[in-house]
């Protein structure tokens, strides 16, 4: 059998890299429209359901610190194939759970799986590229990051309505196996040099957290994806229950509005991909944060009027997430550029951060309430928290600086 190989073309790592990259993202939209009825199903509440969604992002984070340095040490491929291979595994068995507890678990090692796969596609960007060669590519990679989730609650509403929520669970087995196939054909060992004598060994792998942490202009860039993506997880776990509950539109409008808020981020981060190689990547995040915080506080004021309704919400949400869309790329391309000897460990950070967000934001809401109101103070929250980061930088400004920053 011939030895895997990357794509030859920047079309076929954009494809690669982002349905790597987009697993976890399908596999936690593809049910959302579905959450009332998996509430019936099961005879639980809503806490309860949306504790499911917490569970995935929770067992991503954990995921992930395991699987960056073991990717370091022991190469880019086997870690990815047993992860993969858990999350075939864990979607087989959700098809059969009869409790919510049980969901919950298998929805954890879920996550453990689909972060396999994220973590190691950023790792791969690192090896390859850096700085605005990196953020150019990260923001390419949105196009089949960002489109994968937009249609995911689509399929999840079609496969529903042949019988049962639980249907989007055999799909995403599916999935996971045919990735696989993906990985074991086109998926080498990517390290460099450097990363392999940096990880001789697992104390050295896990090491590597030590040396991140310290370095405060690493955690300072590697905070705001988490950030911004809080932003976006905010709209994610509200948008169900504004939609489908405040708003009262069925499952299929759902998924159609949610899909239309998708393709306004997707086009930010095509911008962004157009304009990474005219402005640095600092530039452009001190140009958009702003600008999304400035939506999103619209947004606050809005909510608490009669005004505009359903179609005023969804205008504003798109014009955020389009502003999102020049956020994340830019600023992990800053924090990546730093670390080249322990990119599997420094991508694995970044995600934990930023699901480790998500799951913070998940579980305020959770205790708020889902009401337009609290979802966009939350996301005003988060953005002025990014913003700080960026302009009063702290510390991490005296580091030496970030290749392309």
């Amino acid at each position: 059998m011939p030895r895997p190989a990357l794509p030859r073309t920047q079309a076929g790592l954009v494809i690669l890299l982002g349905s790597m990259t987009g697993l976890a993202s399908v596999a936690g939209d593809i049910y959302l429209p579905s959450l009332p009825e998996v509430i019936a199903d099961l005879g639980t509440s809503r806490e309860w359901v949306q504790a499911t969604i917490t569970s995935t992002m929770l067992g991503g984070a954990t995921g992930q610190l395991l699987i960056g340095p073991l990717s370091d040490r022991y190469g880019r491929r086997q870690p990815v194939l047993a992860g993969l291979a858990l999350h075939v595994a864990a979607s087989l068995a959700i098809i059969f759970t009869p409790s919510i507890g049980l969901l919950i678990g298998l929805r954890f090692c879920q996550g453990i799986g689909n972060a396999s796969a994220g973590v190691v596609a950023m790792a791969i960007i690192r090896d390859l590229r850096s700085g605005s060669q990196a953020a150019k590519l990260l923001s390419q990679l949105m196009l089949v990051i960002g489109v994968a989730p937009l249609f995911a609650p689509t399929i999840g509403t079609a496969l529903a309505g042949l019988g049962t929520w639980r249907y989007a669970f055999v799909f995403l087995a599916v999935v996971g196996l045919g990735l696989g196939a993906f990985v074991w054909l086109r998926v080498p060992d990517t390290r460099t040099d450097e990363v392999k004598r940096a990880a001789s060994g697992l104390g050295p792998a896990f090491g590597a957290y030590w040396r991140l942490l310290k370095d405060r202009r690493f955690m300072g860039y590697g905070l705001i994806p988490g950030l911004a993506q809080s932003a976006v997880m905010a709209w994610v776990i509200s948008s169900p229950f504004l939609i489908r509950g405040q708003f009262h539109q069925s499952a299929a409008v759902f998924s159609l509005i949610f899909a239309l808020c998708g393709v306004f981020m997707v086009a930010g981060a095509q911008v962004n991909a157009a304009l990474v190689y005219r402005f640095k990547p600092k530039t452009l995040l001190l140009a958009a944060l702003p600008v999304e915080l400035g939506f999103a506080l619209t947004g606050l004021a809005v909510s608490f009027t009669d005004w505009f309704g359903l179609w005023g919400m969804i205008g504003g949400i798109g014009a955020m997430l389009f502003m999102n869309g020049l956020v994340p790329a830019n600023s992990s391309a800053l924090a990546l550029s730093r670390h080249g000897e322990a990119a599997g460990a420094a991508s694995a950070l970044i995600g934990t951060v930023q699901l480790g967000f998500s799951a913070l934001v998940m579980s305020l809401l959770s205790v708020l309430g889902d009401t337009q109101r609290e979802m966009a103070a939350v996301q005003s929250g988060v953005l002025i928290a990014a913003l700080g980061i960026v302009l009063l930088g702290g510390g991490y400004r005296r580091s030496r600086p970030p290749a392309g920053g």
